[in-house]
């Protein structure tokens, strides 16, 4: 099993799958998509109105 994620733009939810097919969806490299769920990018993108954020669904269980 994958782990899956939200990526949110703003307060829209634009998928809620894995970074690869929410990537390729939005034409960026799953590297992006992750990024986006990092302290220091949330930071750097506080007051920004329509920021983007992703958070993580589900951990893999071993």
């Amino acid at each position: 099993m994958s782990k899956e994620y939200a990526f949110y733009k703003g307060d829209d939810l634009f998928c809620s799958r894995t970074a690869e097919e929410c990537a390729k969806d939005l034409n960026v490299s799953p590297r992006t998509i992750l990024f986006y769920q990092y302290p220091s990018y949330q930071r750097r993108a506080k007051n920004v109105e329509n920021r983007r954020i992703t958070i993580l669904l589900n951990q893999e269980e071993e």
